[in-house]
């Protein structure tokens, strides 16, 4: 479907169709809008200006000044590690996405200040992408960028004077640690389009019930995406004239889309090319440390019967227990487990507690029918000051008394599931069943990531506190996971 409107001095044309779309994008004589010249009285051919930064970005440019420049960020994008940017995301504090995003690149990207370069960019973002005369505030990003999301397209008539942006643009220059001022500016180019963008990314990921997947696949954050004409073409059996500015539709196009396409990112030839790196800060952002929480794959569940699902957590929980008398020998040295992590008695303590916290609160919500909390915990990602205290006697009779009261709690709550539940669960999530089995595994690998520690003092850990009396009643099995040390189930530790 195509719509032709007349604007004051030009025409634009609209598709909607996804056929019509890629055609559109693909079309060599459809480019993105240019960066105009600044508007009157605003300096715009020296360096450290927004608008001396966007004649200069690849996102604003085609042809072989686009190609140099798309080089440029991809350059930039090659020494981004995934799972360093996932665990750098998943351990920010701020409670404004949009620095914690730009802060996670700039320190990746071996930037000196990486905060001072997130409040920087920051500001130049709300001048970078500005309204432009004839198109509405709603239109989203072309996805040419380095890293595509639903910030606001650019302006092609003429940017406003922002002075506050202009001085961050000066500080920006040097800050990104390359002489080459083309360089620099798609450094910056880089972060500004991450910023806004990749925060609204996240936002609507938390608002959608299918998290990040579902908003590309059905609300695309990117609406629409702008071109225009640099010579005579046609899309779709419609003649487009040079000159001819074209609104693609992407929220409409999308709904035809091959699954598995999200045209957010764009389409070949000018794809997004941070598609994978924006999608690994949200997800770190979303989800956590690793790939995506507890929305992925599930996991295994033993053939177990309702008396043995409900002794799992109890049992994992001795199993902690019996380790954990060994820690008060911990030296106050941070061990790092067989997976990179870095982890301490009273981490060990902390993550097992919250992670039955957080599923627990997660069944009693999707039982009565509420929404889930949305997931932003920390993490194994965040080794708190707390987490490197010395573990004493006093810190052993706490976490004894805090983890068995909660064992007791999943052991009655599983006790109390009718048996259709446990496999046909209300509810978006894993069933009840896969949850029980996974915080009862995910305990053993944060107890196993610390380890027995008695040796250190010649002695050994010694359970009999659990072994005087039962704790809980079970004829199943010691340890009917199967659990091995340092293989875990969990993916968001």
């Amino acid at each position: 479907m195509s719509e032709t409107t007349v604007v004051p001095g030009t025409a634009t044309t609209t598709f909607s169709r996804y056929d019509d779309v890629t055609a559109a994008l693909a079309d060599p004589a459809l480019v993105p809008l240019p960066a105009a010249a600044p508007a009157p009285g605003v300096p715009g051919g020296a360096p450290g200006t927004v608008a001396w930064l966007r004649s200069a970005v690849a996102r604003f440019s085609s042809g072989e000044p686009h190609a140099r420049r798309r080089a440029l960020v991809l350059a930039d994008l090659e020494r981004l590690d995934p799972d360093r940017l996932r665990v750098a995301a998943a351990g920010g504090f701020e409670s404004d996405v949009r620095l914690r995003v730009v802060r996670v690149l700039a320190a990746e990207l071996g930037l000196a200040d990486p905060e001072a370069v997130a409040r920087d960019v920051a500001t130049v973002s709300r001048a970078y992408f500005t309204d432009a005369p004839a198109c509405s505030a709603a239109d989203g990003p072309v996805a040419d960028g380095p890293v595509a999301g639903p910030a606001v397209d650019p302006v092609v008539d003429g940017a406003s004077a922002d002075p506050a942006a202009d001085a961050a643009v000066a500080r920006l220059l040097p800050a990104m640690g390359d002489r080459d001022e083309e360089t620099a500016a798609n450094r910056i180019g880089l972060l500004v389009q991450a910023c806004d963008a990749t925060a609204a990314l996240v936002e609507g990921a938390r608002r959608h019930e299918d998290g990040l997947a579902g908003v590309l696949r059905t609300d695309p954050p990117v609406r629409t995406m702008r071109r225009i004409a640099v010579r005579a073409t046609e899309v779709g059996g419609v003649a487009v004239p040079a000159g001819t500015r074209v609104l693609l539709d992407i929220a409409a196009a999308q709904a035809g889309a091959p699954a598995g396409v999200a045209l957010t990112f764009g389409a070949p030839p000018r794809s997004c090319p941070g598609r994978s790196q924006a999608l690994v800060i949200a997800e770190g952002i979303l989800y956590g440390a690793s790939d995506p929480a507890d929305t992925g794959t599930p996991p295994p569940t033993p053939d177990l019967d309702k008396a043995e699902l409900a002794a799992l957590v109890p049992e994992m929980v001795t199993y902690v227990l019996a380790l954990a008398v060994g820690w008060t020998a911990w030296d106050g040295r941070p061990i790092v487990n067989t997976d990179g992590r870095t982890y301490a008695p009273h981490k060990a303590v902390r993550r097992i507690t919250d992670h039955l916290v957080d599923h627990l609160a997660e069944v009693e919500a999707r039982l009565v029918g509420e929404p889930t909390e949305p997931d932003r915990w920390h993490a194994s990602n965040a080794t708190t000051p707390a987490d490197l205290a010395p573990f004493t006697t006093a810190d052993l009779d706490e976490a004894r008394s805090r983890l068995t009261r909660l064992a007791g709690i999943w052991s009655r709550r599983v006790a109390a599931l009718p048996d259709e539940r446990l496999d046909d669960s209300p509810g978006t999530g894993w069933s009840f069943r896969q949850i029980v089995c996974h915080v009862s595994e995910a305990g053993y690998y944060y107890a196993d990531s610390v380890g027995s520690l008695a040796g250190a003092r010649g002695g050994a850990a010694d359970p009999a506190w659990v072994t005087d009396g039962p704790m809980w009643v079970t004829d199943s099995p010691a340890d009917p996971t199967g659990h091995r040390a340092n293989e875990p189930m969990e993916t968001t530790r």
